[in-house]
């Protein structure tokens, strides 16, 4: 390596220096938890390429979880998380599954987590991480105990919050950034906007469309291309046509799925109002469409009626690749960018 080399590596190290010692990893790069996405090959591969892997539990029961957990430890020794959903009716058994497995970080999502549930997943011995949509919610969580927060904006794939990235690391960054690692998650695809985000104090950042065309992931190949060939406006959130009848914001690729969707929105609220249907069984009609779609997108190659979930970064993914090259094009972007800035490249 130059001496050019050296003292670009030098800089990138003491920019995510905090968030590498919270992690324990290479990069201050965690692997977004994405439902049937985030199992044990690719979040092992991602640990083992230097950065952190992420489960995503979902809506796993407890047993499930301990053996994807075991599965995923026999693929590698580096660190990684669990994403547990805040709302599943079996929280505290989930947490001490985590906790019997040694997890070293658990990840609160889904829902503002209250305080017997970080002190719980604390006293297992992990760290506790949590998502904050809002400065407001930052501070009550660090009142509660947890110890590093994942900010993450609307251009996120799957679930999604109203506010882009891009402001919540300007509204949070500044004021909290000094009292505990925050991670900054959402359209973020290339090393360049990692380094702006650490520049702004971010701790690390979390990606998970990025991965999704990686070599170890398990999504079908018809999943994966449709990744590679999307534009980020080809991301869009879910369309809900009366505000009466109110839909989980959601964002995914077009499909006939998406498309679908608004005309049986439609169908179900005329039947409403025709008395046919109570407002209640019409309500649960409409967040129903979706069920299993995810998986029959992911797991089924079904990516026209099933629910494609990416974020707008999907634009930046042109090829299947292993997690390793991803790492290496994200570090070669981001030292790059930190040439530029010293008149260097």
């Amino acid at each position: 390596m130059t001496a050019m080399g050296a003292s670009l590596n030098g800089r990138l190290d003491r920019l995510w220096q905090r968030g590498r010692a919270f992690l324990g990893t290479d990069y201050a790069i965690m692997g977004g938890a994405m439902s049937w996405v985030s199992e044990r090959h690719l979040v092992a591969a991602i640990s083992n390429a230097g950065g952190f892997g992420v489960i995503a539990c979902g809506s796993m029961e407890p047993t499930r979880l301990a053996e994807e957990i075991h599965a995923t430890q026999a693929l590698t020794t580096r660190p990684f998380g669990v994403n547990l959903i805040t709302m599943h009716p079996q929280l505290d058994a989930l947490i001490d599954v985590c906790g019997q497995a040694r997890v070293s970080h658990i990840v609160l999502a889904g829902g503002l987590p209250n305080a017997a549930a970080i002190k719980r997943a604390k006293d297992t011995g992990a760290k506790v991480v949590c998502f904050a949509p809002a400065l407001i919610l930052a501070k009550k969580l660090v009142r509660s105990g947890v110890d590093a927060l994942v900010i993450e904006g609307a251009e996120a794939g799957g679930h999604i919050g109203p506010v882009s990235t891009s402001v919540l690391a300007q509204e949070i960054l500044p004021v909290m950034a000094t009292e505990l690692p925050i991670f900054v998650a959402g359209g973020i695809g290339r090393g360049e906007a990692i380094v702006s985000y650490l520049e702004m104090g971010a701790a690390g950042v979390q990606l998970g469309t990025r991965f999704v065309c990686a070599d170890e992931c398990v999504a079908h190949a018809n999943f994966k291309q449709a990744f590679i060939k999307a534009a980020a406006r080809d991301a869009i959130p879910t369309t809900q046509v009366d505000p009466a009848f109110p839909v989980i914001p959601v964002r995914a690729l077009v499909n006939q799925g998406t498309k679908r969707f608004i005309a049986f929105q439609h169908e179900v609220i005329r039947r409403c109002r025709a008395g046919e249907l109570e407002q209640k069984d019409a309500q649960l009609e409409i967040e129903h469409y979706w069920a299993g779609a995810l998986k029959r997108a992911v797991i089924d190659g079904d990516v026209d009626t099933g629910s494609v979930m990416a974020g707008q970064s999907v634009g930046l993914v042109n090829k299947v690749q292993p997690c390793a090259e991803i790492f290496a094009e994200l570090l070669d972007q981001a030292l790059g960018a930190l040439a530029a800035r010293t008149g260097l490249s």
